[in-house]
């Protein structure tokens, strides 16, 4: 595999610009309304753990170890905080996302097979498919927004191998249902910011509630339709999550918590490959040299056609500049665990309800683990064992490590080496994307790139 690194003092890709000073309460609030991302000081770039006071007490964890001891060794200790709760439930309900303690620990045991090897790779040919339909949506000689025909190319899949018929399942109101949810719902309260509990209503997060209501209702008729017709072969996400059952208990899931997680994978498993993808290719149109050694990889192993599932091996620069994409863009950013009872991290205090901040986005350009953490170079992947575990959290880790992550990653590839095979990508001049997190890290403004034919 052959990289060509940036130069060490050359341009770098976009990035946040973190805060230089202490925000306070008003402070705070504003850059939370903004951009969640900018709440996170430069320092923790550099730093091992912050701790402060801004409503209620915080420590930011940035060290490795302590990583570790948040998502894996005292995992019971630090469950989702209140603010990620409120987000998402609205949206998904009490689903594997959100659950805690023995409600996530059968319906985990129950989805784990669905996410096997054998059945993602079963998946592939609809990837296959997205990625053929997404290089025929592209006109060559035109700039385009790439965001945009990532999401539908990744909505696609997703709605493809939920309801692979799409019966009594309105794929479009779904769609901007869920686009809806996270590009006004899901934003920081001044509420949240404070501290104040669960039960005070944030009225923005109010909006939208029609629009969830019917997905869910939806949602609900397709899976009662799927129950009185029968499972498919091959099976779909919704046959094998309705024949799944807690290997312990035998339990089953009911409509409403097969609605609730099906709707959770639609969500997750659209939103976070969209934007790994729409990174990737900006970051490819920034670099024209890694560009050019991806493409020549992916037109020596694919010729004519679509990258498929069987190909994976022998991509492996297509795969590092996707996992390049994931270390400098994290679609989950910035995530908060609530401590239950006392502990130490890093020498520091952590009392019972302090909030614990996982910056993932600092983690990831922190000095002290990586060589020129705001640079892209996707050769630091070339050996995957070379990544200590805890320097590199894009899919979280421990026994609540994303579901889906070999989902995402096995679609993410297929789709770039094919867009990259056939179409060459450049910046659009005074257009670059700007990273902004709201529940997730989108780039504001899209990603247009100009596209050419190779």
């Amino acid at each position: 595999m052959s990289v060509l690194k940036p130069l060490a003092l050359g341009p770098l890709p976009v990035r946040v610009p973190l805060a230089t000073e202490p925000l306070g309460i008003r402070g705070s609030l504003a850059a939370g309304r903004r951009n969640v991302l900018e709440l996170i000081p430069e320092i923790a770039t550099h730093a091992p753990i912050l701790s402060g006071r801004t409503g209620k007490r915080w420590h930011m964890v940035m060290e490795p170890d302590a990583l570790k001891r948040v998502l894996r060794d005292n995992l019971a200790n630090y469950p989702k905080s209140l603010v990620t709760k409120l987000i998402l439930g609205p949206a998904i309900g009490d689903s594997l996302f959100v659950a805690e303690g023995a409600e996530w620990h059968w319906q985990r045991r129950t989805a784990a097979p669905v996410f096997s090897h054998r059945n993602v790779a079963a998946l592939g040919p609809v990837m296959t498919a997205a990625a053929e339909r997404a290089c025929a949506r592209l006109v060559t000689g035109r700039a385009a927004n790439l965001f945009d025909e990532m999401v539908t190319a990744t909505f696609e899949v997703i709605a493809d191998v939920t309801f692979t018929s799409g019966e009594g399942f309105d794929r479009a109101a779904v769609h901007r249902a869920i686009e809806q949810y996270i590009g006004q719902t899901a934003k920081v309260s001044v509420l949240d910011i404070l501290g104040a509990p669960g039960w005070v209503p944030r009225p923005h997060r109010m909006v939208t509630g029609a629009a969830m209501r019917q997905t869910k209702r939806l949602a609900d008729q397709a899976i009662e339709a799927r129950r009185a017709a029968g499972a498919r072969l091959p099976p779909d996400l919704l046959d094998l999550l309705m024949a799944g059952a807690d290997p312990d208990s035998g339990r089953k899931m009911s409509t409403d918590e097969l609605r609730d997680n099906l709707l959770t994978f639609i969500v997750a498993g659209h939103e976070t490959t969209a934007l790994t993808l729409s990174w990737a290719l900006y970051l490819c149109a920034f670099d024209p040299g890694v560009q050019a050694a991806a493409r020549a990889e992916a037109q020596a192993v694919l010729g004519e056609r679509a990258a498929t599932v069987t190909d994976l091996p022998a991509l492996p620069l297509t795969r590092c500049i996707v996992d390049e994409a994931l270390r400098l863009y994290p679609p989950a950013a910035f995530l908060s665990r609530t401590a239950q009872a006392p502990d130490e991290l890093c020498g520091r205090e952590v009392r019972r309800r302090d909030t614990v901040i996982l910056p993932i986005y600092a983690l990831h350009r922190h000095h002290r683990l990586w060589d020129r953490p705001d640079a892209f170079d996707p050769s630091r992947f070339a050996d995957p064992r070379a990544v200590p575990r805890f320097h590199y959290l894009p899919f979280g880790d421990g026994p609540r490590i994303c579901i889906g992550a070999s989902f995402a990653l096995q679609e993410a590839v297929i789709i770039l080496a094919t867009l990259l095979a056939r179409f060459r990508f450049t910046p659009v001049p005074g257009r670059d994307p700007k990273p902004a997190m709201i529940l997730t890290l989108r780039p504001e403004g899209g990603v247009w790139l100009g596209v050419e034919q190779t």
